[in-house]
């Protein structure tokens, strides 16, 4: 099942069922006019909305055309944006870019932050830059929509909290990252808000490619027309959805309607690129001594993807192009 969150008419959008082909959709109705109200009640919600994508599939309900430029963030507020690391390649090289070590948990202790939640970016949302010595970055990432999860929730019980998964472009203005850090209180203005792809989907839709709380398929990152990396997004995926979810419900419970992210899907096989310009820098330095590539400036563009076996792309594209603040 794929789901998609219209603009307006109020702040929470309009939600809808999107046809597999991401070509059009009917409206959820409204016994569940937003993603929100239908997280909040899934067991109600969850059948019905099934039971409306199988007719949108089969012709049997009324379809209109989707535009993508209508779309918001599948949730665009959520009640928390919890954000993972779970890549060990990236860990290292963006620290390294930073002149910081990894921590000595690295492989043993999931690194985790809590981004701003109150204003998330749809897809084709513009990247406003105010200050370009602020080192604009872009960050390719899977995330989990979660439903309610209690506190002490394993990884073996996480499965059955992850309601959707979707892609995220969490953007890093990555000058501003060294003395914010240094500060011992974790990023905060260094996360300006973070963008999120058409359409979120269950876990079901996906087949094998969704196995022991990892996605694997592989995650495309276009910069300025340019492939800039296709990562496997599953195999180097340390610490899994579930294992993050333990790791968060440590201490205490998350509602229906919180998202989780992976962080930056990164391979250490050079051959795949890179899913943010920090990463690229990093190889230039210890490859030809500098970093070349500068950060996104007015103009540049960066679209994300994730396709399937067949090419499909599974949750539409994030295409978003940084403007002048």
């Amino acid at each position: 099942m794929k789901l998609a969150t219209l603009r307006g008419p109020g702040r929470d959008g309009t939600l809808i069922v999107v046809r597999r082909d991401g070509l059009s959709y009917a409206p959820a109705g409204t016994a569940f006019p937003t993603l929100q109200s239908a997280l909040d009640d899934w067991e109600r919600a969850e059948p019905a909305l099934r039971a409306l994508a199988d007719a949108l599939e089969s012709g049997n309900a009324a379809a209109e055309a989707l535009d993508p430029h209508r779309l918001h963030a599948p949730l665009p507020r959520a009640y928390e944006w919890v954000d993972g690391s779970a890549y060990i390649n990236h860990i290292v090289l963006v620290r390294k870019a930073r002149g910081a070590e990894p921590p000595e948990t690295l492989r043993t202790d999931p690194l985790v932050y809590q981004g701003g939640s109150g204003v998330l970016l749809g897809p084709t949302d513009d990247i406003v830059l105010r200050d370009a010595r602020w080192g604009l970055d872009f960050e390719a990432e899977v995330c989990a929509i979660l439903g309610d999860v209690p506190m002490g929730t394993t990884a073996e019980e996480a499965g059955r909290h992850v309601r959707l998964l979707c892609l995220a472009n969490d953007v890093t203005l990555r000058n501003l990252v060294p003395a914010e850090l240094a500060k011992g209180f974790g990023f905060f203005g260094s996360k300006p808000a973070t963008a999120f792809s058409p359409f979120a989907v269950t876990p079901d839709e996906l087949g094998d490619a969704w196995r022991g709380g990892r996605l694997h398929l592989t995650l495309r990152s276009t910069y300025n027309g340019a492939l800039a990396g296709d990562p496997e997004a599953g195999p180097e995926m340390h610490f899994s959805f579930f294992d993050l979810i333990a790791h968060i419900t440590k201490t205490r419970a998350f509602t229906a309607g919180t998202i989780l992210g992976s962080g930056t899907v990164s391979n250490a096989d050079r051959a795949r690129g890179v899913s943010c310009l920090a990463e690229r820098r990093m190889i230039e330095t210890l490859e030809q001594g500098e970093a070349k590539t500068p950060f996104m400036r007015e103009g540049d563009t960066i679209a994300i993807e994730m396709l399937d076996e067949a090419g499909h792309s599974v949750f539409g594209r994030i295409a978003q192009k940084v403007v002048a603040g």
